[in-house]
């Protein structure tokens, strides 16, 4: 059984004849009804592709300053590993860094915190923010070793940090910003989050550690 309206504009919706086969009811536009199988009905095509998430102004990572800056976010912003969303939010902290990638810090509020366990080699200091203490993020049997760090006593100007963790890119799953997903910043020290209005060249390659 073929389509009476094969034109494109026509609109449809779908049921299923007694053979349980699919059909659909479709409305031509001189508004006469008629049925046919579901793979021959016509479609509009989408003027322009959707996108998955909204674009922003381009930011270069030199014109961000030294100390750090910090700003709130209100993109959602989650991380996922081995199966689970392990944080997810919509009041992130981004710390901006000359010549670095943001990081997104997250509150403990919207971090599963029962994941994060101590790692054993878990204290680095940063000449701006302190101490920072090192997590371990296990689900069942799969460990991701200092995956995540948090500053608990950061210093003075960066006080609002304290207690929030962030992560790791490439030692999680997948991190993404308003469902984009991000692009770890090179080398494994650095923990700073790529996504496309982010513009480089990033310290963390070879050749880098000096900038």
């Amino acid at each position: 059984m073929g389509c009476s309206d094969n034109s494109p504009g026509a609109h449809a919706t779908v049921h299923f004849d007694s053979s349980a086969h699919p059909v659909a009811r479709a409305l031509a536009r001189d508004r006469d009804w008629a049925w046919c199988y579901v793979d021959e009905v016509y479609l509009d095509p989408l003027e322009e592709p959707m996108q998955r998430f909204a674009p922003r102004t381009p930011e270069s990572v030199w014109d961000y300053p030294r100390p750090p800056a910090m700003r709130e976010d209100e993109r959602d912003v989650r991380v996922e590993c081995a199966g689970q969303v392990v944080a997810e939010t919509r009041r992130s902290v981004r710390v901006l860094e000359t010549s670095h990638p943001p990081v997104f810090y997250i509150p403990p509020q919207d971090v599963r915190t029962e994941l994060l366990f101590p790692a054993v080699a878990g204290r680095t200091w940063c000449e701006w923010k302190g101490a920072a203490r090192y997590w371990d993020v296990i689900v069942g049997d799969d460990v991701r070793a200092r995956a995540a760090w948090c500053y608990p006593r950061p210093e003075p100007g960066y006080a609002s940090l304290a207690g929030f963790f962030a992560f790791y890119p490439s030692r999680v799953d997948r991190c993404t910003v308003d469902g984009e997903e991000v692009t770890a910043q090179e080398g494994d020290f650095y923990g700073g989050w790529i996504t496309s209005e982010v513009r480089g060249p990033f310290k963390g390659a070879p050749g880098t550690q000096l900038w």
